[in-house]
């Protein structure tokens, strides 16, 4: 068994994908680990085990669901058939304790996504930016647990989208002042320059900010572009080649770059 994917939360916001290949013994000892937690809720797919009480923190739990019933119910992602293990840490030091024992490999980092040959892992300690970060891995874990694979653009500009309550999608992200302002100026990204992206080098702030504006455009834009992105993820899911995103998006809507650009005028007024 390889640990094949893991992914991380840095303190601004930025997640950053790594590919990295662990031991089977390090693997093994991850998943075998002794389950002494404070607190322990079941939710769907997910088994979220914490070091303190999650007395509080309840309305996360009925956002993770929200997330797997909108995946299937905007894009027709349906839910995956593994489960899905969420650990919550007191503190920071807890966590980074926890990742040296177990993924010595990992640099520290905010939050985690791991994906094994196993079930998918969040790990991730209380923080300000806790339910944020929920939210934004788990939305990773239940792409990772349907399909087999996402462009990495793509797999986080749909991170980015659902990191907030179900409430804040459409106009209280935290990327909306920014994009609005950018788009104003005409400074923008397509996805063909988001796709070109292939070194992690070359994903910054401007990168998540825009994969977010491209997903928003396409789930709340027209109805066209949800339909293409939609059809984009069942031919991942079947294994079918699904060739470029901005390739379909371009068929399916005359103009994008400009399309995107009306789109988030009704943010302007």
């Amino acid at each position: 068994m390889k640990c094949n994917v893991i992914r991380w939360s840095q303190s601004f916001g930025v997640r950053v994908l790594l590919l990295a290949v662990a031991s089977h013994v390090a693997c093994h000892r991850a998943v075998a680990r002794a389950d002494t937690w404070a607190d322990h809720r079941a939710i769907g797919p997910f088994v979220c085990r914490a070091d303190f009480s999650l007395q509080g923190h309840e309305q996360v739990f009925h956002d993770l669901a929200d997330i797997q019933r909108d995946l299937y119910r905007q894009l027709g992602v349906p839910p995956g058939q593994e489960q899905i293990e969420v650990y919550l840490f007191r503190s920071r030091s807890s966590y980074h304790r926890y990742l040296r024992q177990w993924y010595p490999e990992v640099p520290s980092r905010r939050a985690l996504f791991i994906k094994n040959n196993g079930p998918g892992k969040v790990l991730v300690y209380l923080s300000d930016e806790l339910h944020t970060d929920i939210r934004h891995e788990c939305t990773h874990a239940l792409l990772h647990s349907s399909l087999p694979m996402v462009p990495l653009w793509l797999d986080e500009g749909l991170a980015e989208y659902y990191e907030v309550p179900p409430n804040a999608r459409l106009y209280r992200n935290p990327h909306r002042t920014a994009t609005v302002w950018s788009y104003r100026l005409w400074q923008r990204q397509s996805i063909a320059d988001l796709e070109s992206r292939n070194q992690l080098s070359e994903m910054g702030r401007d990168e998540y900010r825009h994969a977010w504006a491209w997903v928003h455009f396409m789930i709340n834009g027209p109805p066209a572009a949800r339909q293409e992105l939609a059809n984009f993820l069942t031919d991942i899911r079947e294994g079918k080649p699904p060739g470029e995103l901005s390739t379909r998006i371009a068929r399916a809507v005359p103009d994008p770059d400009r399309a995107i650009v009306q789109h988030f005028k009704s943010f302007w007024k």
